[in-house]
């Protein structure tokens, strides 16, 4: 069974740091790509960090340099670890994978997302 499951949100002045985590399962292997969106209200929901198995990682402008997308084979997890956090950051943070299903198409699976909330 297909399960994401994020944590690690919460509250963090500006410049600090958080780490989110997202539970996977089967295990990271079954996925072509993990990734991390973010959503504030009245706003689409945007990529921010991906991890495809093949190719570089890949990262919204407004978190290059800051944010580090990684997959943790052991623990089965893509952690997402966010430095400088400025208070654009806010938002509720989702775990997105894709698979590739026999037919060829791409099934994408969400987690129920975590709040992270930077303010002073």
């Amino acid at each position: 069974q297909v399960q994401l499951v994020e944590s690690g949100g919460g509250w963090v002045q500006p410049g600090g740091s958080l780490r989110l985590s997202c539970a996977v399962s089967p295990s990271v292997f079954s996925f072509n790509t993990l990734a991390w969106y973010r959503q504030v209200p009245g706003n689409q929901r945007e990529l921010v960090a991906s991890s495809p198995r093949y190719g570089s990682r890949k990262y919204a402008d407004s978190v290059q340099g800051r944010f580090l997308i990684s997959r943790d084979f052991a623990k089965n997890t893509v952690d997402l670890q966010m430095n400088s956090l400025k208070s654009e950051d806010t938002g509720v943070y989702y775990c997105n994978g894709e698979q590739m299903n026999p037919s060829g198409s791409k099934d994408i699976y969400w987690g129920q997302g975590t709040q992270v909330a930077v303010s002073s």
